[in-house]
């Protein structure tokens, strides 16, 4: 890929995303998935695995800062944190905000995504440096199932369910964050666009529902992601998102605030339907974004 050429994203058979690319800054096949570091015209810098964007310099705050934050300020004193994925560093830069954390056990799989954030996305790999951070490089799959009752909360930051992360969108996995939850924890993970993946979430919070007593998807808008409108699951032992006296941060932030965090929580109805067991939603998902049978 040169200068002025296009990334493109099939989503569906009738539907492609595309950004104009001024260069590629590095570009390598990994053990687990082809990685590139590429610099776009409108949103800058933008680490891409499998032909799909995972983050860019133009609008990364806006997932870090909802993937971290909601879960964190909805636990009352969230000290222990697991990270799966999140090779980027983002996420860990925002859990690392929080005071009352003490430590952040980050478990990537693939070291090569590591070393090409910390070269050319210093923005979000920051994270990966923090005093509170214990990096390992190994499989989130087992490292999860190891483990039993040590985390407050648990985020699961990964790729698409393609490739090295098809394993964290099943029922063993889930069953596996509980147990590796204390007994007030909760997590919270991606599952992709409510327009291109309703067979996706809608499996996901069937799954979840039944092991979570509080199981509560949420919405935030990433432009640089499929119909950029992101969902998030959320599966608590014990506290609720929309609890009175969620705590607010002490910081400045650049999207999240405590009137979004209520306000990602009110579902459209099309949205809301994903979640009725009897729903049979359309399987719009695209080649390179396919969902396994959870």
């Amino acid at each position: 890929m040169s200068r002025d050429e296009w990334l493109i994203e099939e989503q569906t058979p009738g539907y492609r995303t595309q950004w104009r690319v001024r260069r590629v800054l590095h570009e390598e096949q990994t053990p687990f998935q082809h990685l590139q570091l590429v610099e776009m015209e409108d949103f800058g810098r933008a680490l891409v695995l499998d032909s799909a964007v995972q983050t860019t310099v133009g609008d990364e705050y806006i997932y870090h800062e909802m993937i971290a934050h909601v879960p964190l300020f909805t636990h009352p004193n969230p000290e222990r944190v697991l990270i799966i994925g999140g090779g980027d560093g983002g996420t860990a830069r925002e859990v690392c905000r929080h005071s009352s954390v003490q430590k952040v056990d980050m478990v990537e799989i693939d070291r090569a995504v590591v070393e090409a954030c910390r070269r050319y996305l210093p923005e979000t790999a920051c994270g990966l440096d923090h005093p509170k951070v214990n990096l390992v490089i190994g499989d989130g799959l087992a490292w999860v199932a190891e483990r039993r009752g040590e985390y407050d909360v648990i985020l699961v930051d990964s790729s698409d369910p393609v490739g090295p992360a098809v394993g964290l969108f099943n029922r063993a996995f889930y069953e596996n964050v509980y147990r590796a939850l204390k007994p007030d924890g909760l997590f919270v993970a991606q599952v992709l666009s409510p327009f291109f993946h309703k067979k996706l979430i809608h499996d996901v919070y069937q799954v979840v529902a039944s092991i979570f007593p509080i199981t509560m998807p949420y919405l935030t808008v990433v432009p640089t992601y499929p119909s950029g409108l992101h969902c998030f699951m959320l599966g608590s032992k014990r506290h609720s998102p929309l609890r009175q006296g969620v705590r607010v941060p002490s910081w400045p932030t650049r999207w999240y605030t405590p009137a979004v965090h209520r306000a990602a929580f009110q579902l459209p109805p099309v949205v809301a339907e994903l979640l009725q067991p009897t729903a049979a939603p359309e399987h719009a998902e695209g080649p390179c974004h396919a969902a396994p049978t959870v």
